[in-house]
């Protein structure tokens, strides 16, 4: 995410709210408040279509399910519909995929950190998909050529495990699944 238009407490938008804003915009809705981001900078593009590509490479090989990315609206509830980096939704999931996007939570959820979204993508998005069922969440840290593994729904305060940047990601979510992090942040 970017800047993050100023929050107005007195003003909570609706998923039909949010439908009426223009299609591709970067917008989101998270507990009511409409917040809104400049587009991600080359890296971050570069880091999302490749990890993006791994993962969609490796589970339709397998016909494990779909991964999807950003823009892309996961509607979590009425209130909240972020639009996480990249998705994994399994085939167990399967009936979240809907035309408009995913409609209730992924196994996966991924956020490519930036300077303005940092703090928002460790706290109230961490939460949020914890409280809505998420498997498991990856924090993608360029920066740092890290990325920090969460299992939501077994400890959502702390990651279960970091990857940095020497290491292959492995995943209980996607057994078999790795990716070299020195290649992802090159």
């Amino acid at each position: 995410m970017g800047n993050m238009a100023a929050p107005r407490p007195d003003v909570r938008f609706t998923l039909e709210d949010y439908r009426t804003l223009p299609e591709g915009s970067r917008h989101q809705l998270v507990a009511g408040e409409l917040l809104v981001s400049p587009a991600p900078t080359r890296r971050h593009q570069l880091i999302l279509i490749r990890l993006a590509s791994a993962l969609h490479a490796f589970v339709e090989a397998r016909g494990l399910g779909q991964v999807l990315a950003a823009p892309m609206d996961v509607v979590l509830s009425d209130h909240d519909v972020p639009q996480p980096d990249i998705v994994f939704v399994s085939t167990a999931r399967s009936a979240a995929l809907v035309p408009e996007g995913v409609r209730g939570a992924p196994d996966l959820c991924v956020e490519i950190l930036s300077p303005r979204s940092a703090a928002f993508d460790r706290g109230p998005k961490r939460k949020l998909y914890a409280l809505h069922g998420v498997i498991e969440y990856w924090i993608v840290d360029g920066d740092a050529n890290r990325i920090e593994l969460y299992r939501l729904q077994e400890d959502p305060a702390a990651p279960r495990r970091t990857f940095e940047a020497a290491e292959k990601l492995e995943t209980p979510i996607l057994p078999g699944f790795e990716i070299d992090l020195a290649a992802l942040f090159s």
